[in-house]
């Protein structure tokens, strides 16, 4: 699955930074899967329509949601995807989360705002603008889907096109930001039985790598 290429697509087509990465799967061979792609940015409101008119507000960049359409059909395929993209884009680490489908006997009311939040599903919006603009026609669907089956998201922070290339304390590194492919992790298996986070570490601090005699 290409998700490092789309990431970059986007990267390259705003020309804003990001602050974090998300993607969201049911466990289900060949469903859709949703990219969320969080911006650092502000969108200036005015009174008037006219260029020298002053803000009287700022709004946060809605993030975007992207439906990949692509088939697959084993889980370890999504984990290897989205830890090449973490990995290649300068991430810390990537933090895998699998969670039980929210319509479960006793299921904490938090989990059902959780899943809608990890498909792009906010059921809020912040002066009346969207968190969100969906490019992703079976998000409601899959919402359902991972309501009844459950659900896996990986989060992470880029380096490379994100805020943190300033802050970045990592040995493993470019000038740019990035690393090369391949991730050299071996990916955990997924048992998509209850909650469960598998975090894959990939950083090193510079202040570890110890001078060479």
């Amino acid at each position: 699955m290409q998700i490092l290429d789309r990431i970059e697509d986007q990267i390259n087509a705003t020309g804003l930074p990001l602050v974090g990465i998300s993607l969201a799967a049911v466990p289900c061979p060949d469903t859709p899967v949703i990219l969320t792609l969080h911006w650092h940015g502000f969108i200036k409101q005015k009174l008037v329509d006219l260029d020298e008119a002053e803000p009287v507000s700022f709004t946060s960049v809605p993030s975007s949601l992207l439906q990949l359409n692509e088939r697959w059909r084993d889980l370890l395929a999504l984990d290897c995807a989205a830890m090449d993209a973490g990995w290649a884009l300068g991430a810390w680490d990537v933090a895998r989360a699998e969670r039980p489908g929210c319509r479960r006997p006793g299921a904490d009311p938090t989990e059902t705002l959780e899943c809608l939040q990890a498909f792009g599903a906010y059921p809020h919006h912040i002066h009346g603008n969207p968190l969100a603009v969906s490019d992703a026609p079976d998000r409601e669907d899959l919402v359902e889907l991972a309501a009844a089956r459950g659900y896996l998201q990986w989060l992470f922070r880029p380096v490379r096109g994100g805020i943190w290339r300033e802050v970045a304390d990592d040995a493993t590194l470019s000038e740019e930001g990035r690393r090369a492919l391949p991730c050299p992790h071996a990916p955990v298996i997924p048992t998509c039985a209850g909650k469960r986070k598998t975090v894959y570490r990939f950083g090193i601090p510079r202040q570890r790598i110890l001078p060479v005699a």
